[in-house]
């Protein structure tokens, strides 16, 4: 795992190119401690920075920035590339002269590029990445992005200057940068809780779409894309090819492709481990991982002495079953709310998923021990696991079949009965139908009882603020690729589409980005080997009631975890992977939001109208309504301005 940066100068600006590029990679040490690099070419005017994290390969024949065998290609890559030995066996067959010079994906990503162009090798590439690369036959540059958007990749132009980096922060430093705020992208933060792609909080700069090439021509100043890989193709076409067997060729086909995965992904040359919630997904993942070791594998988890966010005793429960290392950590509120001034450096960009908290916290406790370490995000969106699919699958049956008049009325007897009242009723439900904070969806389902479709409805329960554009001053929201996909053929169940949805946006836009961010902050390299294209592609190819059956969720996944672990260890309600914002905002964090919420401080910055945004928090503080996950958006933008402007 490694980042990089770099630009094409295409004006008469005058620097030091050789440290600008030294700059670029400081500014991203963080991503790759262990060795730098900067490769300057100055007729083209291009320059290549890169830091590496030595992962496979741990010898000087990894160093980036590098050629491939003939010098046509010269590139700074971040990520994994899971199957690269077998390309390597492949590219032998084709072209048997070739000599490695080590044993890094990278060497093999490039004798690819010479040999079957950058598209195919690509396409026949499994693993998380992103690169940059200079053909210097051809003259220009390729910026690319793996299939899911696991590694970030921003880029864009500055006057005549083409800046791109794995993070903003490497190409704030090049002195053609602007730093000119988009106040649309504020409004995307509001709703979203961050920033989807294309979009970036600046002026010019944008995130490369997942599964998608980038082609840079320097001396026509052109970019086009192109999509190498497309998950909407993928949903839209797979009831053509539904899986053909019963319960167990099923289970059976998705234990085999899992722990494929899951071998590939185990391989490193420096020390391995694995998040562990004690959840379906993260439980499945260990459970394979050890199916496949000698030894015991590494385990981490974090703990919190506020019962309803802990999940730390299932996850030893599970861990002493499967017979792992485990390391747990117990975190105290002081130090939760000490992560909290670094995460406008550690973000980038506003991101306000509170979640980042303990993402951060159990990465920093993980990378104490291990270089690597597996999890089992991405398990909700393929599996149908969120609570939100059942709960909104009800309301578009509802909402289908009923008048707008009586979905009115329904509306208000919701909202009539408040949040603790429906969270207490929650406790007399069957445990496999109870969900964490129950009065909070309730009264999110209220609002959303007028959609006219499920992209509306979606929309609705996954929106904080539901019209940004009447707090953020002079923001106009943009389109996201979610809009696309309202047109969409082939997507007829609301489940599904709502599957699809969280698939494009909420999993790379939030729960990548978070992930990444907290890992690569640490020097921890993350991998995810739900997201393996291979697995998509199979759980796609499967039937609902394989997901979803009799209101159980990940129903398939279920049963491969429960071959390795008894079910009574497994089945209980879904928990979130959260702290408690909504008390700590009325406790330790008041002062530090009172500072940043103040009225005649955000009149002058300018950005947000003040009058709702200071009667949330009046309310908030009083206890009278919990505003947390709005707050939040404010909050976070308010201390990332602060830092960064």
């Amino acid at each position: 795992m490694c980042g990089f940066a770099g630009f094409v100068n295409n004006s008469a600006l005058t620097c030091n190119y050789a440290e600008v590029l030294k700059k670029m990679g400081r500014a991203i040490y963080h991503r790759g401690p262990d060795s730098s690099g900067e490769w300057f070419d100055e007729k083209e005017s291009i320059g290549l920075s890169h830091r590496r994290l030595a992962v496979v390969d741990l010898t000087p024949a990894g160093h980036q920035p590098m050629y491939s065998h003939g010098k046509r290609f010269v590139v700074a890559y971040n990520g994994e590339i899971y199957n690269h030995l077998e390309l390597r066996k492949e590219l032998e067959r084709e072209a048997s002269e070739i000599k490695w010079l080590g044993g890094s994906d990278t060497e093999t990503l490039l004798a690819g590029f010479e040999l079957w162009g950058i598209k195919k090798t690509v396409e026949k590439s499994i693993g998380m990445f992103a690169f940059s690369v200079w053909d210097t036959l051809e003259k220009k540059l390729t910026l690319g992005r793996d299939r899911l958007g696991e590694k970030p990749l921003y880029y864009g132009w500055q006057d005549d200057v083409f800046l791109f980096g794995s993070e903003l922060k490497a190409m704030k430093v090049h002195p053609a940068f602007k730093s000119e705020i988009n106040r649309d992208s504020i409004a995307l933060l509001l709703r979203h809780n961050c920033i989807p792609a294309p979009y970036s909080i600046y002026r010019g700069i944008k995130k490369l779409l997942p599964g998608h090439l980038l082609e840079m021509d320097p001396e026509l100043g052109t970019i086009e894309m192109i999509e190498y890989w497309s998950f909407r193709n993928l949903c839209q076409n797979h009831d053509s090819s539904f899986f053909v067997g019963g319960e167990k060729q099923v289970v059976d086909e998705l234990e085999k492709v899992l722990k494929l995965s899951v071998k590939q992904q185990m391989m490193s040359d420096v020390p391995l481990g694995a998040f562990l919630s004690g959840g379906i997904d993260s439980s499945t993942i260990v459970a394979l991982m050890q199916s496949q070791s000698e030894t015991p594998v590494k385990t981490f988890s974090i703990g919190f002495d506020e019962e309803e966010y802990n999940e730390a005793a299932h996850a030893k429960e599970v861990a002493n079953y499967l017979g792992t290392e485990h390391t747990e950590l117990y975190i105290t509120s002081e130090q939760a709310l000490d992560v909290i001034p670094k995460l406008a450096d550690l973000y980038d960009e506003p991101f306000s998923d509170s979640s980042q908290i303990p993402t951060y916290l159990v990465a920093k406790m993980t990378r104490d021990h291990v270089t690597v370490s597996l999890s089992g995000d991405a398990g909700d969106e393929l599996f149908c696991g969120y609570n939100r699919y059942i709960l909104s699958d009800g309301l578009w049956k509802f909402i289908e079949k009923t008048p707008r008049p009586i979905r009115k009325i329904a509306a208000r007897a919701m909202r009539a009965i408040s949040i603790e009242s429906w969270n207490k009723l929650s406790s007399f439900f069957p445990a496999k139908l109870r969900m964490v904070n129950l009065g909070g969806k309730m009264h999110k389902a209220s609002e959303v009882l007028a959609a006219e479709s499920v992209y509306e409805l979606y929309k609705g329960l996954v929106s904080h603020w539901h019209f940004p554009e009447q707090i953020v001053i002079g923001a106009k929201e943009p389109k996201t690729v979610l809009t696309d996909l309202t047109r969409a053929p082939r997507l007829d169940n609301s489940t599904e589409q709502m599957m699809v949805f969280d698939t494009v946006s909420y999993l790379p836009d939030d729960i990548l980005v978070k992930v990444d961010r907290a890992c690569m902050g640490v020097s921890l390299e993350s991998r995810i080997p739900l997201l393996n294209h291979k697995v998509i592609e199979f759980a796609w190819s499967l039937p609902m009631n394989f997901k979803l059956r009799d209101g159980v969720s990940k129903w398939c996944l279920r049963q491969v975890l429960f071959r390795h672990v008894p079910k009574n260890l497994i089945e209980r309600p879904k928990m979130g992977f959260g702290v408690p914002i909504d008390s700590w905002l009325r406790g330790p964090l008041q002062s530090w939001a009172d500072q940043l919420l103040d009225e005649s401080r955000l009149h002058k910055e300018g950005f947000f109208k003040p009058e709702p945004i200071l009667k949330m928090w009046s309310e908030h503080k009083s206890g009278k309504r919990n505003w947390q996950y709005h707050l939040w958006d404010i909050l976070m933008f308010q201390s990332w301005y602060e830092k960064n402007c």
